[in-house]
């Protein structure tokens, strides 16, 4: 039987002192410039003074930033339902002191030129299910995985929630299910004979790692897990490689944590030790409308230069 992991929730919660000075600065925050994928040096440094005007706020930044590095760590989900209620999450402001949230942490950018700083992730029920926009199961694995550079971390912010219950997030500890495999299959993880996707038009991500190594460092604990349950089904690999792939997708679901995100929550993922998904949509969505349905906003973080292998 699996078992769910058992450590405690990562979860922030914002005093109510600090959700009124946050509530405050929210819409004295600076529209948001980008150069070229990352946002502009200027933005970054008003959103950090602005931030660092507020002495209640470096405790918080302090704890955010411990839980997505600590040994063990690796993802937080910070509680800011009560500042969305309070600055409607209609309008930027709300955006605004997310994004100055996610500067605490690293550079916010986009490597999809097509696509805003924040991108939306709606419910689409003519989507391929097992799509982040799809109403299936949304298996574990790394944002974009056959990049040479990936996001350092990925994010996801709340909007609504899905109206009939279901959709709740996974996360899984990557480095921790690569330990409980045998020696015989990390080897194995750990050779370059893996791929998946295309890729094309993307920016400050790097280039195409084709094939590339499940385990992209030998040291234990260390770098990139580089892994996507649909390779599975949707890449050519060989029998050895896919059955070692399909143990550590096993391992991955063994010690996975789940939790239904709120409006508000904002959860952040060191891409370097968690692997994410989601559980199906409850069934109905055809009949929920479109404003109704369940949305996420996702936007991706680039850890400054020196501070990524540190993590």
């Amino acid at each position: 039987m699996i078992q769910p992991d058992s450590r405690p929730l990562a979860f922030i919660n914002v005093s109510k002192e600090l959700e009124a000075a946050l509530i405050e600065i929210g819409g004295a925050l600076p529209a948001w410039d980008v150069a070229g994928s990352h946002l502009a040096d200027a933005t970054l440094e008003r959103y950090q003074a602005r931030m660092e005007s507020v002495p209640l706020i470096k405790e918080t930044s302090a704890t955010l930033c411990n839980e997505l590095t600590r040994e063990g760590g690796g993802y937080a989900v910070l509680r800011l339902g009560s500042i969305a209620k309070a600055l409607g999450t209609d309008d930027d402001r709300f955006l605004r002191l997310a994004t100055a949230f996610a500067a605490e942490v690293a550079v916010p950018f986009s490597p999809f030129p097509r696509w805003p700083l924040w991108k939306d992730i709606g419910v689409k029920t003519d989507k391929d299910p097992g799509k982040s926009s799809g109403i299936g199961y949304n298996a574990f694995h790394m944002d974009l995985v056959n990049a040479t550079r990936p996001p350092d971390y990925t994010t996801l912010l709340c909007i609504r929630r899905d109206p009939l219950g279901g959709g709740p997030s996974i996360l899984s500890d990557a480095h921790a299910a690569v330990a409980r495999l045998p020696e015989s299959s990390r080897a194995l993880l750990a050779e370059s004979a893996y791929h998946y996707g295309t890729f094309f038009d993307l920016h400050g991500v790097g280039h195409e790692y084709k094939p590339f190594p499940i385990l992209d460092d030998s040291r234990p604990g260390k770098g990139f897990v580089r892994f996507t349950a649909k390779m599975l089904e949707r890449s050519e690999l060989g029998q050895a490689h896919a059955n070692a792939a399909r143990e550590l997708a096993e391992e991955l679901v063994r010690g996975q944590v789940s939790f239904m995100l709120q409006p508000g929550d904002y959860l952040i993922v060191n891409q370097r030790r968690f692997l994410h998904g989601r559980e199906a949509l409850h069934s109905g969505q055809e009949a929920v409308p479109v404003a109704d349905r369940r949305l996420l906003l996702q936007m991706l973080l680039r850890a400054p230069t020196g501070a990524s292998s540190a993590a």
